[in-house]
């Protein structure tokens, strides 16, 4: 009886864990969206702004690709933003049917703002958890997207 006892068990904790997860993605996507609104800012713009922060200019075709929209969408995208005076559009250094987007002095300083506000969070959150809780976590939360990817791709 008690191999049953344990299954259950294991089970129930699996079901906890991922009530977890949801819960915490519910509130992590409401305090985003909560502070992207009071900036003027959608997710889908931020995104393209974290991505040009963290990889540097792209095209527009690299944009879609990374960002896994239409390049319909990063257009429209793309005109928000510029009109807001986040990126800048210019011709590719190197093939002239392309358009290079680079962020501005504008959108630089916003996502080095981001920046900070992450890395104040992670400061809050996770201080008081000792270090071997921590590599645990990541240890597990990797494991969490590597099954998650892996249903992706197979969809």
């Amino acid at each position: 009886m008690k191999p049953l006892h344990n299954e259950l068990s294991a089970a129930l904790q699996a079901d906890n864990a991922l009530e977890r997860l949801f819960e915490l993605a519910a509130v992590l996507g409401d305090a985003m969206d909560s502070g992207l609104a009071e900036e003027g800012m959608s997710r889908a713009r931020a995104e393209l702004i974290w991505h040009l922060h963290h990889h540097g200019p792209a095209t527009q075709r690299e944009l879609s690709q990374a960002l896994r929209c239409t390049p319909r969408n990063v257009t429209g995208l793309l005109d928000a933003l510029q009109a807001g005076g986040y990126v800048a559009r210019g011709p590719h250094p190197t093939d002239r049917r392309a358009t290079i987007v680079t962020l501005t002095e504008r959108g630089n300083a916003t996502a080095t703002a981001w920046r900070a506000g992450y890395r104040g969070m992670a400061d809050r959150l996770f201080r008081d958890v000792p270090a071997a809780d921590l590599t645990t976590f990541v240890a597990t939360m990797d494991h969490v997207l590597r099954q998650l990817g892996e249903r992706a791709s197979a969809d």
